[in-house]
């Protein structure tokens, strides 16, 4: 079984202020995202994969098809594929781990 060092992977910049690690395996990726700032920002988007995540660190609002939530450590949230959704770190840094199904392709390093 394969085990994954996530602390020494390198970090993969999306944005300003955004970093993330990520592990995966045939059909499920795990990826780990650092807000390094109030007010960073994973502009709106959407993609094909099916996304759950958790509120790991901190708090960050969450925009889903539109509606917005404060994630704090312990919040759970899923993104159906296809779905536009956008996240703002809310009073100094924060991290999230997201869940990807598929794996993200681009995400692979």
């Amino acid at each position: 079984m394969p085990h994954f060092d996530i602390p020494s992977t390198p970090p993969q910049r999306l944005a300003p202020g955004i970093t993330i690690r990520t592990a995966w395996g045939e059909q499920i990726m795990l990826s780990f995202l650092d807000f390094e700032t109030a007010g960073a920002t994973v502009p709106l988007h959407q993609h094909a994969h099916e996304q759950m995540g958790m509120g790991l660190e901190g708090e960050f609002e969450l925009v889903i098809a539109g509606e917005a939530r404060l994630i704090r450590p312990g919040d759970v949230y899923l993104i159906p594929s296809g779905v536009a959704h956008s996240a703002t770190a809310v009073g100094g840094p924060a991290r999230a781990l997201d869940i990807f199904s598929p794996p993200r392709e681009e995400y692979k390093v």
